[in-house]
């Protein structure tokens, strides 16, 4: 059985640009992450872009990537289990 208490997390400021022209994860100077998705910000669609582009980025699973704050914002707190 896992131990729930020793679950590691990191939260990550996650600044989102839907819409562009290419697919890119910009780090800034202030440790936040620019992610620039091709994706509209329609019916969750970058959202779920977002999540497989991080999950991929952190190499873990997306169902270890979790958007805590800011569904509907374009600045989002991301939650990555470790």
């Amino acid at each position: 059985m896992a131990k729930l208490a020793n679950n590691p997390m990191s939260m990550i400021k996650v600044k989102v640009k839907p819409n562009s022209k290419k697919q890119a994860i910009q780090e800034e100077p202030d440790g936040s992450i620019t992610v620039y998705l091709k994706s509209p910000p329609v019916d969750g669609k970058a959202n779920q872009e977002l999540i497989e582009v991080l999950a991929k980025k952190f190499e873990v699973r997306k169902s270890q990537v979790t958007i805590k704050s800011g569904l509907s914002s374009r600045t989002k707190i991301i939650e990555l289990e470790d």
